[in-house]
């Protein structure tokens, strides 16, 4: 067990797979989705994480936020000649208003995310194009970047970690790559490769279980004073991000 447990929140997760590594190691882990928890966890809150943001969290990780309008293979849908103009076309089915509406409550749930009243905070999200980067913070450093088979997990899939009271994580089972375009790269390339379907998105959203035991590990045990982190030169603190 571990000498200090944190009441932790994980927001926009529907698996539990980040709840339950933590909630192993001692510490008091709650989910929160618009969808219920797969397990069904009498610890999993149904509804948006910004109605109890300020509910005295220790820790806020924030695992699948929305981000199809924020990051870069977005943009697309987001300007054309200008900034925040309307493409040639539109995806299938989809409005300019729409579309704006999505990329307005991305960058909101973001921030909100981030100007948490919470010591550590680990939001994943992809590198975000221009346009949403000139909507954020001044104090927003640059996503740490991490692969899954960092973790054991035989797979790519670029997961950035902006980061503020925790230390970028560090690889635990770093897995040898396979040669570009055999059949292992193809099939570590499985997130990417998945046909469209309706479950599509949440299929690519599931959270690798080796990732998730180096997050309760590494970001677990950092405390308020004397931690890991605050030996870190990327450690920044919730007074000096304010």
């Amino acid at each position: 067990m571990i000498e200090h447990s944190l009441r932790m929140l994980v927001a926009c997760e529907f698996s539990g797979v980040v709840r339950r590594a933590f909630a192993a190691r001692g510490h008091d882990a709650w989910s929160c989705d618009l969808l219920p928890a797969e397990d069904r966890s009498n610890k999993d809150i149904v509804g948006d994480v910004r109605k109890i943001i300020d509910d005295g969290w220790d820790l806020l990780i924030v695992a699948h936020p929305p981000c199809t309008r924020l990051c870069r293979s977005g943009r697309r849908w987001l300007s054309g000649p200008g900034d925040m103009t309307p493409p040639k076309k539109l995806p299938l089915g989809r409005t300019w208003d729409s579309m704006k509406a999505e990329f307005e409550d991305g960058i909101d749930l973001f921030i909100a995310c981030w100007r948490a009243p919470i010591e550590r905070v680990a939001i994943e999200n992809p590198r975000m194009h221009d346009i949403a980067q000139a909507r954020m913070p001044d104090d927003l450093p640059a996503p740490d970047i991490v692969q899954p088979f960092w973790f054991g997990h035989p797979e790519y899939k670029a997961t950035g970690w902006y980061l503020r009271g925790v230390p970028p994580l560090i690889a635990t089972n770093r897995l040898p790559e396979p040669q570009r375009g055999s059949d292992e790269w193809k099939a570590w390339n499985r997130v990417w490769r998945m046909p469209r379907s309706p479950e599509r998105g949440r299929e690519r959203s599931r959270f690798f279980p080796g990732m998730a035991s180096a997050m309760a590990d590494q970001w677990g045990g950092v405390t308020d004073h004397g931690s890991e982190a605050q030996s870190h030169p990327g450690f920044v603190t919730a007074s000096s991000a304010a």
